[in-house]
């Protein structure tokens, strides 16, 4: 069963509806009897980075998405915000991240006025490593984007793709177990229901 988290600050209901119509049991819960049996993890969001660590804390979710993710190395995927908080803390605000995967979350700065922020629309991903995230999905596959801010890997082997928005930034990233990307597949039609599909189903 794969576990949608509830943290109050995502699109939950959309990404819940887009595992339905590719037919995946998935369910949206903050209890943690659900999310220790979980076979997989969604971490949606939407919002400022620190309101959605502050709601993780406050919700007693921390110790047990720990467990899962670090201990038990159950598949999680991270979406907008929910990648972003995968980091060790962001210039958006001061609070710690989940510090899953290294670096930090900082925001667009252009020497090109013509660019404005919040990055928002279609853009494509260039994959620069293969992951099962990516199969049967068409070349230059092309994601819908809202956000101001990005996470900068300390390591580039954890930068699975990119995407260009006056320069390049990571668009997914991965460590082991931890997927992320920082576009809204749910909103993506059907590179984003490829996408989901293929977390359901080969992760």
């Amino acid at each position: 069963m794969i576990v949608i988290i509830d943290y109050k600050m995502g699109n939950t209901g959309s990404i819940l509806n887009m595992l339905k119509k590719i037919g995946e049991t998935a369910v949206i819960s903050s209890d943690i009897k659900d999310i220790n049996n979980a076979d997989k993890l969604i971490l949606p969001g939407v919002g400022s980075f620190d309101t959605g660590m502050n709601n993780i804390n406050n919700s007693g979710l921390l110790d047990i998405l720990n467990k899962k993710v670090l201990k038990e190395k159950t598949p999680i995927l991270g979406i907008c915000l929910g990648m972003q908080l995968f980091a060790n803390k962001s210039e958006e605000g001061i609070k710690r991240g989940l510090g899953w995967i290294g670096g930090n979350v900082v925001k667009f700065k252009f020497k090109d006025n013509n660019l404005k922020i919040p990055h928002m629309g279609w853009n494509e991903i260039k994959i620069k490593k293969n992951d099962v995230l990516f199969k049967n999905i068409a070349e230059e596959p092309r994601f819908y984007f809202v956000h101001s801010y990005y996470f900068f890997c300390n390591d580039n082997n954890d930068v699975l793709a990119t995407t260009n928005y006056g320069y390049d930034f990571a668009s997914v990233v991965r460590k082991d177990n931890i997927r992320g990307v920082q576009f809204h597949p749910e909103k993506s039609h059907k590179y984003g229901m490829n996408l989901l599909k293929n977390f359901a189903q080969l992760c």
